[in-house]
């Protein structure tokens, strides 16, 4: 089992990804309703998103893994 100061600092990041990932489905969901306003900027919302998504769900596994 990994210890506590490992959990601790990870749990710490994954506050800090989970604001990340918030703030960018709030940003989607922003130009989402402004559309067609801003439409070319889909992609980049779209992949910062996605990143942010995608990092937040990693850190959560890796978290999983260390207390199991």
């Amino acid at each position: 089992m990994a210890e506590t100061a490992d959990i601790d600092t990870l749990k710490a990041e994954i506050r800090k990804l989970n604001a990340r990932a918030t703030q960018a489905k709030m940003d989607l969901h922003d130009l989402s309703e402004e559309l067609p306003v801003n439409w070319e900027r889909i992609p980049d919302v779209a992949r910062i998103a996605h990143e942010a998504h995608a990092a937040l769900v990693a850190a959560r596994s890796k978290l999983a893994g260390m207390t199991s």
